[in-house]
């Protein structure tokens, strides 16, 4: 066996870049900073930064967004309910065309990131400022055809939605954008707030609450979306909607 030469190969760096979504004032939102330093001086991106050397993937992942967003990683495990101010959180992509970056050949471990409605963010690290928008006003394209965001996390952002939008057809993926508890109704709101469509209420209802395990009632009822109380449910075990609800066409 031929001895490995480290230094034939070229040295290059690897970043966890975030998109992450939540839903605000019925629509689907992302998070991005404004840069505040170059490449791409005063673009919007989305937020993320260099893998440490003494960290995997998934702890630069869970640092980042704790540094971006205050949120941590949601324990699936955990015996007691969340706090409020944890976040789903899984891989999403790899990205390394060699020209991504102008300062140097840079590969990017994408995740993406769910949380209930969130706060106006603060900027941290070389951001010069952070704010939530419309994923549809970050997606448009510039006339010259480059995006809104800087290096190639319109892409990013592209495919992160795209994700979010294929796994709740069939996954509890769109409980992680409601609070604890919730009621139908507001999971309901995530769905069409995620594929920009109106659902029928009474359909929706029926299919969700139609999977043994997949919504349980916390035997609690709200009125804040006024009128009638309305009961009150959390995620359940089952992971899988069976059947699944399949997206509209539109």
């Amino acid at each position: 066996m031929s001895p490995y030469d480290p230094s034939a190969f070229p040295p290059f760096a690897v970043t966890v870049d975030l998109v992450v979504l939540t839903v605000r004032r019925h629509e689907l939102c992302a998070l991005a900073v404004r840069r505040g330093e170059p490449p791409f001086q005063g673009r919007w991106a989305l937020p993320g930064g260099f893998v440490r050397d003494d960290e995997d993937l998934a702890a630069a992942a869970a640092r980042e967004l704790v540094e971006e967003t205050g949120l941590r990683v949601h324990d699936a495990d955990a015996s007691a309910p969340s706090a409020g101010n944890d976040a789903h959180l899984e891989q999403l992509a790899t990205y390394g065309d060699p020209k991504r970056d102008p300062r140097m050949r840079v590969v990017s471990v994408a995740h993406l990131a769910l949380a209930p409605d969130l706060p106006a963010p603060r900027a941290g690290g070389d951001a010069h400022s952070a704010r939530w928008a419309a994923v549809d006003a970050f997606l448009e394209q510039d006339s010259d055809g480059t995006g809104t965001l800087a290096f190639d996390h319109g892409q990013i952002l592209a495919d992160g939605v795209e994700r979010a939008r294929s796994k709740i057809e069939y996954s509890s993926l769109a409980t992680a954008f409601c609070p604890n508890e919730f009621t139908v109704g507001e999971l309901r709101r995530v769905y069409e707030a995620v594929w920009g469509v109106v659902l029928d209420p009474r359909n929706f209802h029926r299919k969700v609450t139609g999977t043994p395990g997949f919504l349980v009632p916390t035997g609690g009822t709200t009125t804040r979306q006024g009128g009638r109380p309305a009961q009150l449910f959390r995620a359940g075990g089952a992971t899988l909607l069976n059947p699944p609800m399949l997206r509209p066409e539109v």
